[in-house]
């Protein structure tokens, strides 16, 4: 993958961007995108066929081989649409281990990696086939730390996303593995996982996530029920081997980044979730004077199912049929909801509900069709012109719950979440400015979770100089002891142990500050890492294997073991 770095900018429908530090450029012109600044120029062409589809607020290319330019939102776009490919070798992956250089892994460090789909990048035919049920997620995780060279995962799956976070002891062998899961468990195939897909690392992955949280990513600006799925997240990986803590701490940072986000901008402010904008893109196809007297259906009572009777409420529906399993959870929405009349109806009359309505809303975690073509034609009569002559279906699951070809039926048009872009798009340049206003804090967070994240960097160093000094101490402490034969007092000897601890405290104190990394000093990162460096070096705390070469090869001679 090419490096993370770059920079970040928002793109207008101009040709032409300037960098806000007024040093770098990016033209557009036809398939080429060309960057420079007073010490580089680069160009990448992209065929026609690569070309990503994407929301004109935010775009994110990646040009291998050359500089990475962030432009979100977070979509990649490669010359070759290759990507990343291993060389195929017929050698076990622990016989390139021990043929590489011997230095591979030494120089490599282990990364957060985020591998997904969302709506920016695939469409909702690709996403339902990835999409991965939340009871399932703590199974995934085992599933995802069970390869070679993935050591923490997690899973982030809603009706816009499927995202995969994951450490990985080797960039490139990792993602290759995920991929290679991903389409194992969808059965979709890999060259098309990596047609749609999107790839970051490190800082970058870090801070999708965090505006994935904060509801920058998502469909509807500032959403919250994003926020509550990434909860989620971290409450289905508690005791799960694999969510531990470098992911773990990056989706709880997540969780504070998204609180703070919503409390110091407004970006929250207005219509906030998917199944609002669902009700707003039904409204826009009604004829206002039918609002509040079209005969509406709902289809599930889950959480989102709730928000859309909620909306309908709000916009003065009098009559709302709700269709479910039980008749509990439609009770108490309409103990919660007075001023609307809430009929149940069993989910098995779901046919004849629709057949009464004007407007069919769906919203279950149902993985199979609830309306099919062959299911619905020739049961639906003809809806009045009151409520302009279509029956419409708003179907906002994922998987979906509505075929598309029911849409070839007479008077019926069909709606995914895909089709909210059309009520988002409204008010662009106040969502670009509220977006603006959260980037400030997301940048400062990013900053100093990255700070935390590289404190741990330092930690195995820290542990092997101590256990080094520790080892000296001890031995030089005996060996003294042992010439001042038997006579010598446990007060004596209290003193020579507390004398010895103070000497190795008080010579580490210096090389552990130079180790500190935890955003409070002003050292540099670089600075950092090259003083651990030459610790390791001038105490030879470095073993002939490496930590990731060590952790590789124990993950490998494990899941032999388990073939075996």
């Amino acid at each position: 993958m090419a490096a993370a770095s770059g920079f970040a900018t928002y793109l207008s429908s101009a040709s032409s961007v300037v960098h806000s530090d007024a040093k770098s450029r990016v033209d557009f012109s036809g398939n080429a995108l060309r960057s420079r600044n007073s010490s580089y120029c680069s160009v990448a062409r992209f065929p026609p066929a690569n070309r990503s589809s994407c929301n004109s607020l935010r775009y994110k290319v990646l040009m291998p081989g050359t500089h990475s330019i962030r432009l979100n939102p977070r979509c990649e776009v490669a010359p070759n649409a290759a990507e990343i490919r291993s060389k195929p070798s017929s050698l076990s992956a622990l016989e390139l281990l021990k043929t590489s250089a011997a230095d591979r892994y030494t120089k490599e460090t282990s990364s957060i990696v985020v591998i997904g789909l969302n709506y920016h990048t695939a469409p909702i035919e690709i996403r339902e086939k990835l999409s991965i049920p939340e009871a399932q997620w703590p199974q995934v995780i085992s599933e995802l730390c069970a390869l070679n060279h993935i050591e923490e995962a997690a899973v982030l799956s809603t009706c816009n996303r499927m995202e995969i976070y994951v450490v990985a002891l080797s960039q490139h062998r990792g993602i290759k593995e995920v991929t290679e899961w991903m389409s194992k468990m969808s059965s979709v195939p890999v060259s098309e996982i990596q047609e749609h897909r999107f790839l970051l690392s490190n800082k970058d992955a870090t801070q999708h996530l965090f505006e994935v949280s904060s509801g920058l990513d998502s469909l509807v600006l500032g959403e919250g029920q994003i926020l509550s799925q990434v909860k989620q997240v971290v409450k289905s990986g508690q005791g799960v081997p694999g969510f531990d803590r470098k992911i773990r701490g990056m989706f709880k940072h997540a969780i504070t980044v998204g609180k703070r986000v919503r409390t110091e901008t407004s970006i929250s402010t207005g219509s906030v979730s998917v199944s609002s904008a669902a009700v707003e893109l039904a409204m826009m196809k009604l004829p206002e004077s039918s609002h509040a007297t079209a005969r509406m259906l709902v289809v599930g009572a889950g959480k989102m199912g709730k928000l859309v009777i909620k909306h309908l409420a709000a916009k003065r529906c009098k009559r709302i049929v709700v269709a479910n399993r039980t008749e509990d959870k439609v009770a108490s929405i309409r103990a919660e909801i007075k001023d609307v009349e809430i009929e149940y109806r069993p989910l098995l009359e779901v046919l004849t509900c629709a057949a009464e309505a004007d407007v069919v809303f769906t919203c279950t975690a149902s993985k199979n069709l609830i309306f099919s073509k062959e299911q619905v034609e020739g049961l639906l009569p003809p809806v009045g012109p009151h409520v302009g002559g279509q029956r419409l279906f708003i179907d906002i699951s994922v998987p979906r719950n509505v075929g598309s070809s029911v849409s070839d039926i007479e008077n019926v048009q069909v709606y995914n979440v895909d089709d909210l872009k059309e009520v988002v798009a409204a008010n662009k340049e106040d969502r670009l400015r509220k977006a603006m206003e959260a980037q400030a804090i997301i940048e400062e967070e990013v900053n100093q979770f990255e700070a935390w994240k590289d404190s741990l960097e330092t930690v195995p160093t820290i542990k092997k100089l101590r256990a080094y000094a520790e080892r000296i101490r001890v031995a030089e402490l005996e060996k003294c002891l042992s010439k001042m034969g038997d006579d010598i007092t446990k007060n004596q000897k209290k003193a020579m142990h507390d004398l010895s601890m103070g000497i190795v405290n008080k010579l580490l104190h210096g090389p552990m500050q130079h180790l500190r990394c935890d955003g409070t000093d002003t050292r540099s990162l670089s600075e950092i890492l090259e003083n651990m460096h030459a610790l390791n070096r001038i105490f030879s705390l470095d073993n002939d294997i490496s930590a990731l070469e060590q952790k590789v090869r124990e993950k490998l001679a494990k899941n032999q073991k388990g073939v075996s």
